[in-house]
């Protein structure tokens, strides 16, 4: 009987202590979207880890454009490519929205052609520029191709040179190109001269676009 009733005390108090830590432990409860993060998610968006980005990620789509995906836009190019494309590119345009156009005549070959020329003389030709008295003796010479686009191209510009600017210009032919010498009475002008050196004597003057524009209407033709 005296070990019952000690067994049955020893119960009591292992319930009393279990009972007494439970009292200690706070309760546990689901945790808030405060708790995780401090703000709660948007509408629409999932947590991280759950099969989608972060909600700043869906936000700004401009960060994938940053990754090389363009944004979406209508704009186009206009640049041509290249120079000569984009100076018959241009007369086109200019001869189908003129209502005029006489298409039997139109020579954009000949254009073409020119243009070849120009850039021969541009870029490939040599230009031995010494000063002379009142300006430039200029020796333009080159060979193959270049030659020949040299020797149509300098004398007829040197015609529109002679009209300019008081300038007084004459050309020469050279068995490898042609001499342009350009002078004028003006102090002024042959300061004028020797500072555009051959290259700016070459692109002086506005006759140039018309000139295109009568060559491709087929009034005006470089022989070739």
């Amino acid at each position: 009987m005296k070990r019952s009733t000690r067994n049955l005390g020893i119960a009591a108090a292992a319930a009393v202590i279990a009972l007494s830590a439970a009292a200690l432990i706070p309760p546990i409860r689901a945790a808030s979207p405060q708790d995780v993060g401090g703000t709660p998610p948007m509408m629409g968006q999932t947590m991280p880890g759950h099969g989608q980005m972060p909600g700043t990620m869906q936000q700004h789509p401009g960060m994938m454009e940053m990754h090389g995906q363009p944004a979406a836009s209508g704009a186009m190019p206009t640049m041509p490519g290249q120079d000569a494309f984009g100076a018959i590119q241009e007369i086109v345009r200019m001869l189908e929205a003129d209502p005029k156009t006489d298409w039997s005549k139109i020579r954009l070959e000949a254009l073409r052609q020119h243009l070849i020329d120009m850039n021969e003389v541009t870029l490939a030709a040599d230009a031995a520029a010494r000063p002379i008295d009142g300006g430039l003796d200029i020796a333009v010479t080159g060979s193959g191709r270049t030659v020949a686009a040299i020797q149509r191209m300098i004398p007829a510009h040197a015609q529109e040179l002679d009209r300019m600017n008081g300038w007084s210009a004459k050309t020469e032919a050279l068995t490898n190109g042609t001499r342009l010498i350009v002078t004028a009475s003006d102090p002024q002008q042959v300061a004028h001269i020797s500072g555009l050196g051959f290259i700016g004597l070459l692109v002086s003057g506005a006759h140039h676009q018309p000139h295109h524009l009568a060559m491709a209407k087929g009034e005006f033709v470089h022989v070739h």
